[in-house]
């Protein structure tokens, strides 16, 4: 029988950090856009180049 995997209750710190994760990532694309440079994103744990 196979477990279901329960998920742990977000910790104030797993929450915030979280957050500054997404702004990072807003942050990185909006660069990324105004240079005209790829992202470098992880797929299917793959590194991929990304247009933004």
């Amino acid at each position: 029988m196979a477990e279901t995997k329960r998920k742990r209750p977000k910790t104030e710190l797993s929450k915030t950090v979280e957050r500054g994760l997404k702004r990072a990532y807003k942050v990185a694309r909006k660069t990324a856009r105004m240079h005209g440079t790829p992202l470098v994103i992880m797929k299917d744990g793959k590194m991929v180049l990304e247009k933004p």
